[in-house]
């Protein structure tokens, strides 16, 4: 998977090759699609939910430029898979699923890992973290109309959001980059490539 799909398109980061390669993507899938784990391929995980493709969730990771000592917040953690790879690359790693039985499922698969430095929450990621936190890069696994108010006040300055935007019939994969000091908020943007993903649901959602 990490020469034939990732390297070969385009993944050129060491640490995200290495953390791909790291975590058993097997172990976040249902049983009866396991076979097709690391197929470049999107697969169902239940509740209208999908685990991205091995090269999306890498192509964000390396979008996300993490040195290793960021606070993470990703928006969307279905399996956990995303989260477990992000938990390699960063120090902490605060994850929010909008679906309770997904929840539960990725929390128990990463605790059955030993990938300590992940929180997952449920509720509304659309709507933001708590009131006051902030993160130095946040992740996005579902398709926004624009990004989310609370995402964009949640991110520090000099952080990087990684989120897919729908654009009319087609969808982007975008990293916002927030570029002031921390009193006029300035962002810029740059397109990674075309994507598919679910919809965002929830208050910025669709």
């Amino acid at each position: 998977m990490v020469a034939r799909q990732l390297a070969a398109r385009g993944i050129t980061d060491a640490r995200v090759l290495a953390a791909m390669g790291s975590v058993p993507r097997e172990r976040f899938v249902p049983a009866a699609v396991a076979e097709s784990a690391y197929e470049d391929s999107a697969l169902p995980i239940g509740h209208r939910q999908t685990i991205s493709q091995p090269w999306i969730v890498a192509a964000i990771c390396q979008g996300l430029e993490l040195g290793g000592d960021e606070d993470m917040l990703e928006v969307g953690t279905g399996s956990g898979y995303s989260a477990a790879v992000l938990a390699a690359l960063s120090s902490q790693v605060v994850s929010i699923e909008l679906v309770h039985e997904l929840a539960e499922r990725a929390r128990a698969t990463l605790a059955d890992l030993g990938v300590a430095n992940v929180e997952v929450r449920t509720g509304d990621g659309s709507a933001g973290p708590v009131e006051g936190e902030s993160f130095d890069a946040i992740a996005v696994h579902a398709a926004a109309p624009a990004v989310p108010p609370a995402l964009a006040v949640a991110l520090r300055p000099g952080g990087r959001l990684v989120i897919p935007l729908s654009e009319g019939r087609d969808e982007m994969l975008v990293a916002i980059r927030r570029t002031d000091d921390g009193r006029d908020p300035r962002f810029e943007r740059t397109a990674i490539a075309p994507c598919r993903f679910v919809p965002l649901l929830g208050q910025s959602g669709f």
